[in-house]
């Protein structure tokens, strides 16, 4: 089971059907047209167009099995008093004193530019269940982080 926003939900979806009716098409047409040029034991564009197609048939299946599994986290119903799914996490890095701003969030879901990090990092993982004032202590690929938290909300 994936615990996702009911945004995050909704983007899925547009992206799902954006990829059937819009991406599939245009596989199917590609190979289409490789398959007119000829022979096909020889013909690298319609090897390329099956690949195309494949690659697309995967995503749209992992899709469809996200979606299935997806449960839509109700945000009105989330506490602040401690660190969870969709907690947006205010938080100071004690080394550098560094501010940082992340809200944590379903592997789907996850976009640094956004600030939002996946629940399955080491981040994430290291934040939850913890209240405001919590230092704590993160093991991290590059070593070991200390970070305050701050502020939570939702």
């Amino acid at each position: 089971m994936a615990y996702m926003s009911q945004e995050g939900y909704d983007n899925l979806v547009a992206e799902l059907q954006r990829l059937e009716s819009v991406e599939r098409p245009k596989a199917s047409a590609a190979i289409a047209e490789a398959r007119d040029k000829g022979d096909l034991s020889e013909n690298s564009e319609y090897d390329a167009a099956k690949e195309v197609q494949a690659k697309l048939e995967n995503k749209i299946n992992l899709m469809k099995r996200q979606l299935a599994e997806a449960k839509i986290v109700d945000t009105s119903r989330l506490s602040t008093d401690a660190v969870q799914i969709m907690s947006k996490v205010e938080m100071t890095n004690m080394a550098n004193k560094a501010k940082m701003t992340y809200t944590i969030v379903s592997e789907s879901e996850a976009n640094l530019r956004e600030g939002k990090i996946s629940i399955s990092t080491p981040i994430a993982q290291g934040l939850l269940n913890h209240k405001v004032g919590d230092e704590v202590e993160i093991t991290i690929p590059s070593g070991k982080i200390k970070l305050r938290i701050d502020n939570i909300s939702i």
